[in-house]
This record gives structure tokens, sequence and C-alpha cells, in this order.
């Protein structure tokens, strides 16, 4: 695993109303947040890279707010309609 340091000013665990060590855990959890909200890490690394389990993370985006479901609104809408076509030929389901 590589190591990287970031340099931040005092205020700012302060701001944080944390220690060093507290902020560092806060920080990495946010930034894998952002990068799997963006698409560009998988639940899975993004759970690695927080240090926590998958299903921990997946707990988390719920409480940041970050979308485990990454549709476009277009992508879900079509989805719904392939399901109203399937229910309409089957009679299983109807939505």
């Amino acid at each position: 695993m590589t190591t990287i340091t970031l340099q931040c000013p005092d205020e700012l665990f302060t701001a944080l109303g944390k220690r060093p060590t507290a902020a560092a855990v806060e920080i990495t959890l946010m930034a894998a947040l952002k990068l799997y909200e963006e698409g560009r890490l998988s639940s899975g690394m993004a759970a690695k890279f927080a240090g926590v389990s998958r299903v921990e993370f997946i707990h988390l985006c719920g409480k940041y707010g970050t979308t485990i479901f990454q549709q476009t609104p277009e992508e879900l809408d079509e989805d719904v309609k392939n399901a109203d076509k399937m229910s309409s030929n089957t009679g299983v389901f109807r939505l």
C-alpha cells in the first residue's frame, strides 16, 4: 500500500472538530465517496480505499447521500418501459 502525505493548515482540524488522525480518516472516506459517486472507483475499491467493508461502505453512502445506483434517469426510464412490456406479455407483474 502506498502512503501519501497532505499538508493541512492547523485551522482545518479546529474547523472539523477532530484531531489529525480522525480528520485523515474522514478525508479519506469523503474522497472514496466522491470517487465512487463519479464512477471512478467501484464500490469494492472505494470501500478498500476507505478502510471499511463493502457493506459498511454502502451504508455510509446512504448516510452521506451518495447514491449507489449508477443509472441515468434515461436508463431508469428505459428499464421501467421494458419491465412494463414484459408484464403485459406475461401477465406476471404490473408496474
